[in-house]
C-alpha cells in the first residue's frame, strides 16, 4: 500500500510541471580579439535540449536542463544543469543555476561545474533565455553570453 501512495506523492508535483524543448542558437564573446585568437569564432551554436520547470511559488520556478550544442569552436558540448528563476515582472525572469559542462573547447576537455546567472523572457508558449559565462582562469578564457529558445509543450 505504501508504494502507490509514494507514487502519488511523487506525481502530484509533476502535474504542475512544464516540459519544454530547448533550441540552442547563439553566443557572443565580449573580448573579440582574444576570442578570435583562441579560435572561438563560431557564434551560431545550434543544438537541442530539454527543460523541466516546476513552479515553487507564484514568483519562483525551479528548472532542470539537459542538452548538447555546437560550441564556439564547433565542438559538441554537453550540459546538465538546474537552478531557479524569480518572476521579476509578468514576463521577465531572473536567476541562476549550476551547470555541468563537457566540451573539448573549455577546461582542456574536462567536465566542470560552473555557477551561472540566467535571464529569460517568457511568453505563453515560448521563452528566450540568456546565460552569462564569465572569464575564469583556464576554465573559460573569455567573457561570453549564450542565447536559446524554449518551446513549451504544455
Amino acid at each position: 500500500m505504501r508504494f502507490p501512495l509514494l507514487l502519488l506523492a511523487l506525481c502530484a508535483p509533476a502535474a504542475r510541471a512544464d516540459l519544454g524543448i530547448n533550441l540552442y542558437g547563439a553566443s557572443y564573446h565580449f573580448d573579440r580579439d582574444k576570442a578570435k585568437a583562441l579560435g572561438l569564432t563560431h557564434e551560431f551554436n545550434p543544438g537541442l535540449g530539454a527543460r523541466y520547470r516546476r513552479a515553487q511559488s507564484e514568483t519562483l520556478d525551479f528548472f532542470a536542463d539537459a542538452g548538447f550544442y555546437s560550441d564556439s569552436k564547433a565542438n559538441t558540448a554537453g550540459l546538465l544543469g538546474g537552478g531557479g528563476l524569480w518572476h521579476a515582472t509578468e514576463g521577465l525572469r531572473l536567476g541562476g543555476g549550476l551547470v555541468l559542462l563537457k566540451s573539448d573547447t573549455y577546461n582542456f576537455g574536462k567536465a566542470f561545474i560552473a555557477p551561472v546567472p540566467v535571464a529569460a523572457y517568457e511568453w505563453r508558449r515560448v521563452s528566450v533565455s540568456m546565460v552569462y559565462f564569465p572569464k575564469w582562469r583556464d576554465f573559460n578564457r573569455t567573457n561570453q553570453v549564450g542565447f536559446w529558445l524554449t518551446f513549451w509543450l504544455n
